[in-house]
């Protein structure tokens, strides 16, 4: 049974320094090649809110560098944008140098061709069956995905899953925004089994998910951000996906690219399977109900 740990405090920081005492960081982190993945999707000098916050990156990078890695790059790739500029609007630029990290933009060439699998006998099949990739994200031991907890209009959520997925597509091949189809891809035409084939190719080796803040209504962008001081971390990225899925309101069958996920045993789609060794799955529940809609809710009947 995987552990998830969910933590709550007004200062992200803490929540995720919380949540990350309850991970085996050393074996993660110590002697390796770590890569940190935030969510950098778009964002303006009028508009933050779709993606990392700075005091979450500084956070997890702040827990990391105890633990020595060989290497400590941020690595990213927006679709929306250039990374760069995402970086530098929002504050993450300052903070990559500020803790002695590297910046990588794996949008950027070289590229090299990645096959993809899906398991058509567990009928999971999918459109793009290779994408073009910066190398270097080949190189990363161990991969962390930073994700917000959002809502997406395509993909149910964007989670850590979907926050490397539709991020390793090197947009500078395919094009800004990929739908630009530079050349020619499918990854829109089945999301979610795209997702799933990429966690398959790249697996997360921990997954975190920060409600700093968090969105409904509508996402990537442009929907209701709020703050919940809740932190989700857990070497389950599945798992992790799953209970952030769960707070926004949906089970993991709701969300395809988990429900495939989970056929094709990438990680656990069941909170009755996993252990909370912080706040339970109900507590977090109730608190993120409450901060999103004013009013506790459980999901008991659901």
């Amino acid at each position: 049974m995987p552990d998830v740990a969910i933590s709550h405090n007004d200062r992200i920081g803490l929540a995720i320094e919380e949540a990350l005492s309850k991970i085996d960081l050393h074996s993660l982190i110590h002697g390796k090649r770590v890569a940190v993945k935030p969510n950098e999707t778009w964002a303006s000098a009028d508009d933050k809110t779709g993606v990392t916050q700075p005091d979450t990156l500084r956070a997890v990078l702040r827990a990391i560098k105890p633990f020595h890695p060989s290497e400590l790059v941020v690595t990213g790739g927006a679709g929306a944008a250039e990374t760069d500029e995402v970086f530098r609007i929002v504050g993450l630029m300052d903070v990559v140098e500020d803790e002695g990290a590297e910046f990588f933009d794996h949008n950027r060439p070289p590229f090299t061709e990645v096959e993809l699998r899906y398991a058509p006998e567990r009928d999971v099949d999918g459109p793009q069956k290779s994408v073009m990739i910066n190398p270097r994200v080949l190189e990363y031991e161990t991969l962390i995905s930073l994700a917000q907890l959002k809502v997406h209009a395509t993909a149910t959520v964007t989670l850590t899953l979907k926050n490397i997925a539709m991020s390793y597509p090197a947009a500078d091949y395919y094009g800004h925004p990929r739908k630009n189809e530079k050349h020619a891809n499918h990854f829109f035409d089945d999301m979610h089994s795209f997702i799933a084939a990429v966690a398959w190719r790249f697996p997360i080796h921990l997954g975190i998910i920060a409600g700093h803040p968090a969105m409904i209504g509508n996402g990537p962008l442009a929907g209701h951000a709020f703050e919940t001081g809740l932190a989700i971390a857990s070497t389950d990225a599945v798992a992790a996906d799953c209970v952030g899925a769960r707070l926004l309101g949906f089970h993991a069958q709701a969300v395809r690219h988990l429900w495939e996920a989970g056929k094709l045993e990438l990680g656990e789609t069941q909170p009755a399977n996993m252990n909370f060794p912080l706040l339970s799955m109900q507590d977090a529940i109730k608190r993120f109900t409450k901060a999103a809609y004013g009013r506790e809710m459980t999901f008991e009947h659901a």
